[in-house]
């Protein structure tokens, strides 16, 4: 009995120490440990408090107390940051998972190059951000060699039409960070979603095949339900990804004209480095945490009830 009761005990606790576990495994996880004790753990509930406070560059100023969360609720700078967050996610998400799944689909045949095309796909992925977003900024330019193409094309047509300013208009400039993120993070997109697909058992194929199913009809119904949970895995990672933007905005354009491209990441690093507002840059940081990890709970939420119900 007493043996069965030391080894419910240690089911009940995972953590406590048996002899026959090796200690020299702990010694291997230990730098990495600290260094989120130290780097992520500490600095996040330090962050907490300064939240509370009217913290400059150097140290606190004095207490704000709830100062900083009420000064978010009414500043139209946050206001327009999160609207153009808001854009970032229902443009960009879509369109990397429609893309990413499509260029799946075709690198999935039995095509000739197939390798060559899923290096090159995947090559933006390992590119330097920002190396990457400096070229779409020469490129994007209102003197780039996009800008002398489209007017000598438009000379030689003889049509009056202009090259649009891009980085430089309130009605553009969003969609030249989205162009950049799509370029840089497709290619990842496409990686995983080839993954899936080799996973999905070629009976299957073969059995829809068999039966007169079209292409639409595999892939409606053979192909996307098998490989929902990567999808769903996919929407999670990149819509928390397009809440953390940051490079892509802050290289191309640096959040202008007025703010338009701006995300709440590059209004966090204003306030914090520019106007000196550690409190206030600690509060949307904050705001930004509660607001993924409740649409992220969300989210979980609707994926589990619409795995019940498919299974049902």
């Amino acid at each position: 009995m007493s043996q069965l009761s030391a080894r419910a005990a240690t089911r009940r606790n995972p953590f406590r120490w048996r002899p026959d576990q090796q200690w020299e495994a702990y010694l291997f996880i230990l730098p990495s440990l600290i260094g989120f004790l130290v780097f992520v753990f500490i600095a996040l509930v330090a962050s907490l408090g300064i939240s509370f406070m009217d913290w400059g560059l150097t140290g606190p100023r004095g207490v704000a107390g709830l100062d900083n969360y009420r000064e978010l609720l009414r500043d139209p700078v946050f206001a327009t940051t999160f609207r153009n967050t808001a854009f970032y996610i229902v443009t960009i998400v879509p369109l990397q998972l429609v893309l990413g799944l499509s260029m799946a689909l075709a690198l999935n045949q039995a095509i000739r190059g197939r390798d060559v095309f899923r290096v090159i796909y995947f090559l933006p992925v390992v590119t330097t951000i920002v190396a990457g977003a400096i070229v779409f900024r020469l490129l994007l330019g209102r003197n780039g060699p996009l800008a002398d193409l489209f007017t000598a094309l438009s000379s030689w047509l003889g049509a009056p039409f202009s090259f649009p300013d891009l980085l430089g208009s309130t009605r553009y400039s969003k969609w030249s960070v989205v162009l950049l993120t799509l370029w840089k993070n497709t290619g990842f997109t496409m990686v995983v979603y080839l993954a899936a697909l080799q996973g999905v058992p070629k009976e299957l194929y073969d059995a829809a095949h068999v039966d007169g199913a079209t292409a639409w009809q595999r892939l409606r119904h053979v192909i996307l339900p098998l490989i929902s949970p990567t999808t769903f895995f996919l929407f999670l990672l990149q819509t928390i990804g397009a809440f953390q933007l940051f490079t892509e905005p802050f290289v191309m354009t640096r959040g202008g004209p007025a703010q338009s491209s701006m995300p709440v990441v590059h209004y966090i690093y204003d306030n914090a480095f520019l106007f000196t507002r550690m409190g206030k840059a600690s509060a949307i940081a904050w705001f930004l945490f509660i607001f993924i990890f409740g649409f992220t709970l969300l989210q979980n939420i609707w994926q589990r009830r619409w795995v019940y119900y498919e299974t049902e």
